[in-house]
């Protein structure tokens, strides 16, 4: 990877803003290379399967992650926008990307004294919704007894709109704590049907998925700015200044994280951004809830096998496959 790392960064300059439409950098014949072969790659993992590409276009792969960022995608009614090269094989997969997008909703607050929005969550199960335990943090807090409950004076729901150029809200009130897991970053919340219906919960991996390194995967959430611990100049060339609205993030789950019993993942995520579902691509099932990391650097999910494995969802009425 460092013979890759190094070609790429000796192009100089990181790709246009994904929500500009840009291309690739130019770039030095060695980083030129590197990254048509990353292209090739993500061609032959759709085509013919992850285990057919080969020790280069691997680090192909890794050198666009290096040299392009993972992209940050704006959705618009329910769609989402054109995505940057060498990210348009999303295209082949933009049905199933986009019947997540109404299952993903803005965490919003009304009576806090600082904060509007805390966080992003996801449908998991007939009314209810999975988010992490930091996130509700911020209005909830157990009892003696450990059972949670919202503070008093603040009101919680779920927005799952929210995006540019937003349409209608479609809130759901947030009745109350389900639970909180007591090992893993997790929270399931109640929440109301609604004059709209129900919303419809998202399959999620109990086994089925054959994860592993370099699998494309994608995350959907609400990044929020943050330039106390992130670059500005790469923020901006991501996000161009805008934030705390529903994108489509993509990228790759890295490795297995034994310390923190979690996937590790490259999409460009923000704070806004925890409870997001981490999807895998080629199936379109959540693999994971994302709950932190670094910008740039790494971030982490907790895999919904785990979840699985305790059998409290699936007596909520999570589909796990």
């Amino acid at each position: 990877m460092s013979r890759v790392r190094a070609a790429v960064e000796d192009s100089g300059t990181l790709a246009k803003s994904a929500t500009s439409g840009g291309t690739l950098p130019a770039a030095t014949d060695a980083a030129q290379r590197a990254l048509e072969v990353g292209k090739l790659a993500l061609t032959t993992i759709f085509d013919e399967g992850r285990e057919q590409i080969s020790a280069e276009q691997m680090l192909g792969l890794e050198a666009i992650v290096v040299s392009i960022g993972r992209p940050a995608i704006l959705i618009r009614s329910d769609r989402f926008d054109s995505p940057p090269d060498p990210w348009g094989i999303l295209e082949r997969y933009r049905a199933a990307i986009e019947a997540i997008f109404p299952s993903v909703g803005r965490i919003e607050l009304t009576g806090h004294p600082s904060l509007d929005w805390v966080g992003t969550g996801f449908m998991v199960a007939p009314g209810v919704l999975a988010t992490n335990r930091h996130v509700i943090q911020e209005f909830a807090q157990p009892n003696a007894q450990g059972k949670w409950t919202i503070e008093p004076g603040i009101s919680a729901r779920v927005d799952f709109a929210e995006e540019i150029d937003t349409m209608a809200p479609r809130e759901r009130a947030i009745g109350s704590i389900i639970a909180v897991h007591s090992v893993f970053d997790v929270a399931l919340l109640e929440v109301a049907e609604g004059a709209q219906g129900a919303v419809p919960p998202i399959r999620m991996d109990g086994g089925s998925v054959p994860v592993g390194r370099g699998r494309l995967s994608f995350v959907v959430g609400y990044p929020a700015l943050d330039s106390r611990r992130n670059d500005p100049t790469l923020m901006q060339n991501i996000f161009a200044n805008i934030y705390n609205v529903k994108r489509l993030q993509p990228g790759l789950l890295n490795n297995w994280s034994a310390a923190n019993s979690a996937y590790l993942h490259d999409c460009s995520t923000l704070g806004g951004n925890s409870g997001s579902c981490f999807v895998d691509l080629d199936t379109g099932v959540v693999t994971g809830v994302h709950f932190g990391g670094r910008f740039q650097e790494g971030n982490w999910a907790v895999s919904t096998r785990d979840l699985a494995a305790d059998g409290y969802l699936s007596r909520l009425g999570a589909r796990f496959v």
